[in-house]
């Protein structure tokens, strides 16, 4: 359409490659985009839908299934398994053999699910684009499906509108919810008019962007950007070029399974070359170090590894938390930095009222105004005073100028600030009646952001009475000649100062015989103030605790917000965040790499306000190129990047977009922060399940390995305490289910009393190799050889003396070797409840708090009394019946084993205690409130 005529103008096709400035002047920028007021041809439309792709966020094309299914059968756990189902075919164990491939192709079907998730996260970003949007096509305004739109064309948007591209306004005004991309909770003015310089796109007044959503007023809008080239669109990109990591323990688990198959290789490998040394028949040294490869091999690693991750995730999802990939309970257990969104998260995300002030009496003291004068006191709805003469009348008017409605239930319906204000009345005393209101009122200015005003005029006992709310700059402005301005931005500024949003209610008594205005501009001028409305989103109640234990825990808490920093540092003080000591950084897109490491390397917590998602993926960077494990929460789609980018991305179930809750690893089904904390805990658990899992396993392998080096070592002299076929019953029969059962470990206590373990720290400890090896395997092992040499000894065997098949001792042989084999399945049971806590005693974690853990040595022991005492599996297995003697030797050892490492953990916590106490008594204490810094707190360096 010509711009003079209004005549069907020619339209150009725009070249995809080129470049457009939507804050260039706007016949600029129509020239470029070849449109006009009357939009584009219906013909033009399809060649530039054509050229630049339909409106939507495309989806990343992904590699093939056979690929990532190889990447995954190749994994080092893969790999060692592929070895342990061979060995157990070579030693006639084909159950066994095919139980293994089935945990590799298990293991490998998880991690396919987990590789998937971000194409999801981009996916569900479609859904924020609405089916069909109104266009001005050939002059008519018209509907047309989003996934048509072109840049050029001319939308219509209104209030309850999606945005369905990125557009520049081209008349009009519209208050615009872009929480989605901002993170501010509060909804931003955009009006048509010229450019502002040296503003963020996202700040520019005249701009708005795809899948937001307009809250008010109507506009009109050319679209310079669809699909992947809108910010939604280059959010979906940031999404997709963050590739997630392996977790913490996805990584220690590589490194365990690396070393345990060069242990068990090397092991067999010595002992063939020893066998053969020793004279051995090359089949029997063969047969030997099969068995003791077989020993080494850990068949229950990965699955006792997912049980203890499985655990976790259930008890999350009863708590609130749904955890969409096994190894990330672990990863919130190793977490030692949050870095919270504020809105929704730390808070309700639901505005109210929590101050008024009046100018003529509200009660309470307040700081005095600058001239020295005695400023009135706001009043607080959760005060305990009375509301003011002044407080009335100010709640009256505030609940007079507004738009909401009762439903059927008779909840309040209408804009979120309108609702707290008429909620705030109602505290306050004046009752809000919306169908009395809407009786009296004559005339009704909507809000406008560009003059940040709403007005009312209402019939009042017979007068007109205008009523005015809005930005308190704006009221002053308004107010009739000798109104105190002054002391009424001065309250504002103390108000705001509290990180409260701030509105002003003034009135104005028109003349008896007034006619009702018909412009706002003769309504709203010689205005009378009646005082001031703090808004506030509070804080979820349970927030202060959480963090407070997230503290006594050592993590630290960074509050990243795309919200004003005043408000932010408010609510963070209000919840325990950098109590005494925090740092604000008011506009977080100007801080170069520099200035975010030093601010990071400070001991200090700190607000990160206005903040973009590019800002939010840089300090996650940041933090994770410090060693930090760092968990983001988040709930809107700005949010996408950072909590992919994130080891642990913690999304909001209730109040979170879908996007964000695809892109997180963990989803709060309850929307409670103080949920974050349960699901550090129940990671730390599984991480201490574990290690506990592992610690057993390499216990008992030193009294299996112990007999057959005697064996070597003697050249021949001393038979082999145990058979190939014992070994496999203990790893097959006995040693499996308590080995499970150490998965399903409750909590040990001071779990959360201790700092975050550092992230060089292993599965495997120097200290847990000691414990395992040095202490209880070699106690074992001890006693076991005690067994085999009281069953020879006492029936006359020296060294060298034939035990085979014929010989005079080949009876006592099979019972030397079969209290051997029962000696270390005694050990396994103390092994078990000693391997239970790492550092309390049992009496504090209880003996029966684990009945599966007590189920599976029940079930050892029956096991093992068959394998003993049941003819076919004595010919079998090569057992014989124990006697009463050796039975009641037996008996000893599991509680030798549990109470020798019971008095070792006494040792261990009184030396700490004592190293605790003088360390207490020389170090200051960190912050005036007494807060531990991170890392300092009970437990550090404890473990092993």
């Amino acid at each position: 359409m010509d711009h003079r005529t209004g005549d069907a103008a020619p339209t150009a096709t725009v070249s995809p490659a080129a470049t457009v400035d939507p804050e260039e002047p706007l016949p600029l920028l129509r020239r470029e985009l070849g449109t006009g007021p009357g939009g584009l041809s219906q013909r033009e439309a399809e060649r530039r839908v054509a050229v630049y792709g339909p409106n939507e966020v495309r989806r990343r094309e992904t590699s093939s299934l056979p690929r990532e299914l190889g990447r995954q059968l190749v994994h080092p756990l893969a790999l060692l398994l592929w070895g342990a189902g061979a060995l157990a075919f070579v030693a006639g164990t084909p159950t066994l053999g095919w139980a293994i491939l089935a945990v590799i192709v298990l293991n490998a079907a998880f991690a396919l699910v987990q590789e998937r998730q971000a194409e999801r996260a981009v996916e569900a970003l479609a859904r924020y684009l609405p089916d069909r949007a109104r266009v001005v096509r050939d002059g008519t305004l018209r509907a047309v499906e989003v996934r048509d739109l072109v840049p050029g064309d001319l939308v219509a948007l209104a209030e309850g509108d999606r945005i369905p591209a990125d557009a520049r306004l081209t008349d009009g005004a519209l208050e615009v919810d872009l929480s989605m991309l901002t993170g501010e909770s509060a909804p931003v003015e955009r009006l048509a008019g010229p450019a502002l310089d040296g503003v963020l796109p996202l700040r520019e007044p005249n701009l708005v962007f795809s899948g937001t959503t307009c809250v008010g007023g109507e506009a009109t809008a050319v679209v310079f950007a669809t699909g992947a080239r809108t910010e939604l669109g280059r959010i979906a990109a940031l999404s997709q070029r963050t590739r997630r990591e392996p977790s913490p323990l996805e990584r220690q688990v590589k490194r365990v399974a690396w070393l345990i198959a060069a242990v068990a290789v090397g092991m067999g490998a010595a002992f063939l070359v020893v066998g053969a040394a020793a004279g051995l028949p090359p089949r029997d040294a063969l047969t030997f170090a099969i068995g003791l490869l077989v020993a080494n091999v850990p068949e229950g690693l990965l699955p006792t590894i997912t049980l203890a991750l499985a655990v976790g995730v259930r008890v999350l999802a009863r708590r609130g938390a749904v955890v969409k990939r096994l190894s990330a309970v672990e990863t919130l257990g190793s977490t030692n930095v949050v870095c919270t969104d504020k809105t929704g998260t730390l808070t309700e995300n639901r505005m109210r009222l929590r101050a008024l002030w009046a100018p003529d009496g509200a009660p309470g003291p307040a700081p005095p105004a600058p001239d020295g004068r005695a400023r009135p006191g706001p009043w607080t709805p959760d005060g305990e005073r009375e509301p003011g003469p002044g407080t009335v009348p100010l709640a009256e008017a505030m609940a007079e100028c507004t738009t909401v409605t009762r439903d059927e239930d008779g909840a309040l319906v209408g804009d979120p600030t309108e609702v707290a204000l008429v909620e705030g009345a109602s505290a306050a005393g004046v009752a809000a009646d919306p169908a009395a209101r809407d009786a009296r009122r004559r005339a009704m200015f909507r809000f406008d952001p560009r003059l940040r005003l709403m007005s009312t005029v209402s019939d009042r006992d017979g007068r007109l009475v205008v009523t005015v709310k809005g930005a308190p700059e704006a009221v002053a402005a308004r107010l009739a000649p000798g109104a105190d301005r002054d002391a009424l931005l001065a309250a504002a500024a103390d108000l705001a100062g509290r990180g409260l949003r701030v509105l002003a209610v003034a009135v104005r008594e028109l003349p008896p015989d007034a006619a009702v205005p018909q412009h706002r501009e003769d309504a709203e001028t010689g205005l009378r103030p009646l005082g001031l409305a703090g808004l506030h989103d509070p804080p979820r109640a349970e927030v202060p605790d959480a963090v407070a234990r997230c503290h006594r825990a050592g993590l630290r808490v960074h509050v990243v917000t795309g919200d004003n920093g005043a408000t932010a540092a408010a609510v963070a003080r209000e919840v325990g965040i950098g109590v005494p000591d925090l740092r604000t950084v008011p506009d977080s897109e100007s801080l170069t790499d520099r200035d975010l490491d030093r601010l990071l390397d400070a001991d200090t917590e700190i607000v990160f306000a206005r903040s973009s998602p590019e800002t939010k993926l840089r300090i996650a960077d940041a933090l994770r190129a410090r060693g930090q494990v760092v968990a983001m929460t988040g709930d809107g789609v700005n949010d996408a990047p950072a909590l992919h980018r994130a080891h642990i991305g913690v999304a909001m179930g209730r109040s979170g977009t879908d996007v964000a809750r695809e892109a997180a690893t963990m989803v709060l089904t309850d929307d409670d922060f103080a949920t974050i904390v349960t699901a550090v805990e129940a990671g730390r658990r599984a991480f201490d399940d574990v290690r506990k899992f592992v610690l057993y396993i390499f216990t008992h392998a030193v009294p299996e390995i112990v007999p057959f080096l005697a064996f070597a070592l003697s050249t021949g002299r001393v038979p082999p305490p145990l058979t190939v076929l014992q070994i496999l019953a203990i790893d097959l029969g006995t040693d499996t289910l308590p080995a499970l059962a150490l998965g399903r470990e409750p909590a040990e206590p001071g779990v959360m009393d201790r700092p975050p373990r550092p992230a060089s720290e292993g599965v495997i400890t120097r200290g847990m190799l000691v414990r395992a090896w040095g202490f209880l395997g070699l106690l074992s092992a001890a006693l076991v050889m005690g067994a085999f040499w009281y069953v020879l000894g006492t029936a006359g065997w020296h060294p060298g003396d034939p035990t085979g098949p014929g010989s005079p001792l080949h009876h006592a042989y099979l019972t030397a070797t079969t209290a051997t084999f029962a000696g270390i399945v005694a050990c396994q049971v103390g092994t078990a409840m000693a391997a239970r806590t790492d550092h309390a005693s049992l009496r504090r974690i209880g003996l029966f708090t684990n009945p599966l853990l007590l189920a599976g040595i029940g079930f050892e022991l029956v096991f093992t009394a068959l394998l003993v005492y049941a003819p076919p599996l004595q010919r079998l297995v090569g057992t014989a019946a124990l006697p009463p003697d050796v039975l009641a030797l037996l008996a000893t050892f599991p509680v030798i084993v549990w109470g020798s490492d019971e008095l070792r953990r006494l040792v261990v916590r009184r030396v700490a205690a004592r190293r605790a106490g003088a360390a207490g008594a020389s170090a200051p204490v960190s912050g005036a409130a007494g807060r531990r810094p991170p890392g300092s707190g009970r437990g550090a360096g404890r473990r092993g």
